[in-house]
């Protein structure tokens, strides 16, 4: 006897639906009340969320996210930028809104920095260092070269100290001490801060020194570096506020000012790192909060100090002006209630543990549609934050931003008459 004619004709009946299921895919366009609602460009309470525009069905096995240029989409095209290559992006919603030879591979010169403070930032977030702990400078340290906080040997110095020299003078002295402080030494710092770029997802980055002191290959891109510096707000917010808005930092009876020169430009902006050396030119990775919005630039081989201000600030006002960042979902919200097969509850929560935004040109709100991918059948147990789906964002047919969907609330098995039920049920459906 055959396959065939053992599944007779229910079970080739069940395979065409469950195939047709795997196919189907709807939209839904987003209430007219949910134009109305973006994020607002001057400080305000956020808004509440819009109502929830109905789910699709479609069975296709959730996706990573994906980030897309949705300055493609605005009738105002970016402005040219002098600059070898660069990006702007939307941290509230995580989008890109713009970018310029992004994946290129560049050297960073000081922005090296990002993910030296980011490892010493989780080195105090799980207790291997303290801010009031004092450290021993190295010879190394002392004499390494370039930009410096004038840090001496046989003369402790803070761990807070030498945050401020590594992020506010850009002092490779103090960057050395404290990749010491973490790793033993700065080699070791080197092998961490890669393992580090490897889980954060940075692709196209690999680091030989912790300072950025120039070496052929130690390079990045600046989408590396957006990420790099997007987690670093997002895991560290208390630390990030602390250190890099200082504009000026006085040790030894050295005072040394910010290089970021849109600190003193724009009241907005609050971080985050410049860099610069004859291989990379002039760089600047940059930050604002305008309302409930933050724009990060990334920008790399200005021609001079003050064109990568000007040119950063050209580029992160554009961001702010031409597009709106509208909340979708809240946090925890139910996105969609699909049903569940061999479960205690007959349908399940999916949504995202964060709230959802989405940028799109400005005035356009009103055109995104939603549409969900998920696993289907569902099928018990289903276990909090156990992606299942993704959310997809559409704006005139075109895709400006797609969000895992997790299990919110648990969904235990049914009992075993409720199991034998249901799988009678999933035979014949």
């Amino acid at each position: 006897m055959n396959l065939r004619s053992t599944l007779g004709a229910t079970g080739r009946r069940y395979a065409l639906t469950a195939l047709a299921s795997a196919m189907l895919v709807t939209t839904t366009a987003l209430p007219a009340a949910f134009a109305a609602a973006p994020a607002p460009t001057a400080p305000a309470t956020a808004a509440g969320p819009a109502a929830a525009p109905a789910a699709t069905t479609s069975s296709a096995q959730p996706g990573a996210p994906a980030m897309s240029s949705v300055g493609l989409l605005s009738a105002i095209p970016a402005p040219a930028v002098a600059a070898r290559s660069w990006v702007t992006i939307d941290v509230t919603s995580d989008q890109v809104l713009a970018e310029d030879r992004a994946d290129e591979r560049v050297e960073p010169a000081s922005l090296t920095k990002v993910m030296s403070a980011y490892l010493v930032f989780n080195a105090l977030k799980e207790k291997r260092l303290s801010l009031d702990q004092t450290i021993n400078v190295s010879q190394k340290a002392w004499r390494t070269g370039g930009s410096r906080m004038f840090i001496e040997p046989r003369k402790p110095v803070s761990v807070d100290e030498l945050i401020r020299g590594m992020i506010i003078q850009s002092g490779n002295d103090a960057t050395v001490a404290l990749a010491e402080a973490v790793s033993g030494t700065e080699e070791a710092f080197a092998t961490l801060m890669n393992q580090e770029a490897l889980r954060l997802g940075l692709n196209n980055t690999h680091f030989v020194n912790s300072t950025g002191l120039p070496d052929p290959t130690h390079v990045t891109t600046a989408r590396d570096l957006a990420l790099l510096a997007k987690r670093l707000i997002q895991d560290h917010p208390a630390y990030y506020s602390t250190y890099y808005k200082e504009r000026q930092f006085t040790y030894n009876k050295i005072s040394q000012p910010n290089r970021n020169r849109l600190l003193f430009l724009d009241p907005s902006v609050d971080g985050m790192k410049t860099g610069h050396t004859d291989a990379a030119g002039y760089c600047l990775i940059a930050s604002a909060m305008r309302g409930d919005r933050r724009i990060l630039t990334v920008m790399v081989g200005a021609a001079s100090e003050h064109a990568r201000s000007q040119e950063s600030l050209k580029l992160m006002n554009w961001s702010f002006q031409n597009f709106d960042t509208v909340r979708v979902y809240a946090a925890n919200q139910a996105v969609a209630e699909p049903p569940v097969w061999k479960g205690s509850a007959k349908t399940a929560k999916l949504g995202s543990p964060q709230p959802i935004w989405v940028t799109v040109p400005r005035g356009q709100a009103g055109n995104i549609k939603s549409g969900i991918e998920r696993t289907d059948p569902l099928v018990a147990p289903l276990l909090p934050g156990q992606q299942v789906g993704t959310l997809k964002l559409t704006l005139n047919d075109k895709p400006v931003r797609e969000v895992p969907l997790v299990v919110l609330e648990p969904v235990e098995l049914a009992g075993i008459f409720g199991r034998a039920f249901d799988a009678m049920r999933l035979w014949f459906k």
